[in-house]
């Protein structure tokens, strides 16, 4: 594979507002042993990335190219891990924080952060799945355990992390209940195979105990620590309830007092992966079922890299409406 001197890549020199972030000419990475070098074909927005342009991350450096993940093809692998154009995904172990990441033409990532996949899907789609599918299914799986059969609630349900969860979800078997702050988007929800739709205004639980006297066996809060306490009383004695998210960019909890906060009998727990969290039989299983039409993948806009400070707008604002996707 050819590879050129430069390449286009959004850079972030400090935290700002969207326009902060410049597409620019860089070098490309020089390959390394023990690295990946991808040529990028699309990489999902996260709001990760809106935390460190927003200068709430911890641990990066700038100037920075933005962004936890990319998909794309192998052009050159020095440790010969991965065959050149191999089709591989990559995510998480400091992209776009401690090293650039996937906002660019070419992006340089260690092996245990890239993930081959033998799949025909279109480059946006398949650029949607990656950290979209691991947050969800590591919050189903390390995070609540959940089970077939068992009730899953979901705050934050038409974040693009809630709908794939939902996904999940219901491939498990599980009945799902899923919130939104406008019951104009319902249709988002059971599109995806939500059973019941929750109004969020704040007071979900009377809502979910509505329909569930007992509360639900799982929880999965993906709005932060301002809601936590009304999720958490929607969960049923020794039921778990799992924080995975923070849509609400408010991440700690003051003076906080586990007997007096914890409701009695509920579990409480936490959940930040990595790619080692995302089998690749996962991941490859799910992009079948995606082209066989037995999965979807929830998306919402696809942008070009000269569109991202209105990619980063859409994101903040909260309506995405499904993964938002960036491509070269």
């Amino acid at each position: 594979m050819s590879i050129p001197a430069v390449m286009r890549a959004v850079v972030l020199d400090a935290p700002g507002p969207p326009e902060a972030l410049q597409v620019r000419e860089l070098p490309v990475p020089e390959p390394r042993t023990g690295h990946v070098l991808i040529r990028v074909t699309a990489s999902g927005l996260n709001r990760s990335e809106l935390h460190t342009r927003l200068g709430l991350a911890e641990g990066v450096t700038f100037p920075r190219v933005l962004g936890i993940e990319a998909t794309g093809y192998v052009a050159a692998c020095p440790g010969g891990e991965f065959a050149e154009g191999a089709r591989v995904v990559a995510m998480m172990g400091g992209m776009g924080r401690v090293f650039d990441g996937g906002y660019a033409e070419y992006t340089n990532v260690p092996v245990a952060q890239v993930t081959e996949v033998r799949t025909d899907l279109d480059d946006a789609v398949l650029g949607a799945i990656p950290e979209m599918l691991q947050t969800a299914y590591g919050s189903l799986t390390v995070g609540l355990d959940a089970q077939p059969g068992e009730t899953l609630l979901i705050r934050g349900g038409t974040s693009s992390i809630g709908l794939a969860t939902a996904v999940l979800a219901k491939q498990r078997g599980m009945r799902v209940l899923s919130t939104t702050r406008d019951l104009a988007r319902s249709d988002l929800l059971t599109g995806v195979g939500v059973d019941h739709v929750v109004l969020d205004d704040g007071a979900v639980a009377p809502r979910v105990r509505a329909i569930l006297p007992e509360g639900v066996d799982r929880a999965l809060e993906l709005v932060g620590t301002p809601t936590l306490p009304d999720t958490l009383a929607a969960v049923r004695v020794h039921g778990v309830a799992c924080v995975s998210g923070m849509l609400s960019n408010v991440w700690t909890i003051p003076d906080f007092y586990p007997i007096a906060y914890l409701p009695r009998g509920v579990r409480l727990a936490g959940y930040g992966g990595d790619a080692s969290d995302l089998p690749a039989d996962v991941l490859q299983r799910f992009c079948d079922d995606v082209a066989a039409g037995r999965a979807t993948v929830p998306r919402g806009r696809t942008f070009r890299l000269d569109e991202i400070a209105e990619a980063h707008r859409l994101m903040e604002d909260g309506h995405a409406g499904g993964k938002l996707v960036v491509v070269p």
